[in-house]
């Protein structure tokens, strides 16, 4: 693996960290709150825990867990980590094996571009749409749009590394890997 996309790969792997991050503390601190708010000298010495305050934290979960699921997967996942079914493909040929390859690989890559417009489509509407509490949080410039534009990114990048695949599929020779990830030989 060269030096960048080490380095990609790395970054990556840490803004997904901090994604994680930022969402497990703001769920402890839904819970601080939750249980604080029961308490009467809490309520008197620290006014600013009052539960009303915190409502921003359930859609600020949910936002964190979108950005994390979708970056996570264009970025950080390896095709070898993905749980596959590949009994039929394991039992052919490496010839056949690269065959197919080079045509799921194709079919996903040219699906998920040919939803990106569709899906941008959408997205451009919802730049009207504010979020329900996340305006408290970070000002009234967040957007639904700047939620779910994470959904772009993973299209374009998913499609991207598909591309790749089948390009190394068809470099490939008779004798070598035929799936990203395998090192040669059967699974």
């Amino acid at each position: 693996m060269s030096s960048l996309s080490k380095l990609f790969r790395t970054s990556a792997e840490a803004v997904a960290a901090v994604l994680m991050a930022s969402m497990f503390a703001t769920f402890i601190l839904q819970v601080l709150v939750r249980y604080t708010a029961r308490m009467p000298w809490v309520a008197e010495n620290m006014p600013f825990l009052q539960p009303a305050n915190f409502g921003w934290t359930l859609e600020f979960c949910l936002a964190v867990w979108v950005w994390l699921i979708f970056w996570g997967n264009s970025f950080v996942v390896r095709v070898e980590d993905h749980v596959t079914f590949d009994v039929l493909y394991v039992s052919v040929s490496p010839r056949v094996r690269r065959i197919f390859t080079i045509i799921t690989g194709l079919a996903v890559a040219i699906a998920l571009l040919l939803s990106v417009a569709p899906t941008w489509d959408r997205l451009y509407i919802l730049r009207l749409k504010r979020t329900a509490t996340l305006g408290d949080l970070f000002g009234d410039w967040i957007r639904m749009r700047d939620v779910y534009m994470i959904y772009i990114v993973f299209l374009v990048a998913v499609a991207a590394r598909y591309f790749w695949h089948v390009w190394q599929a068809l470099r490939e020779s008779l004798n070598g890997p035929a799936h990203p990830g395998q090192t040669g030989g059967q699974a």
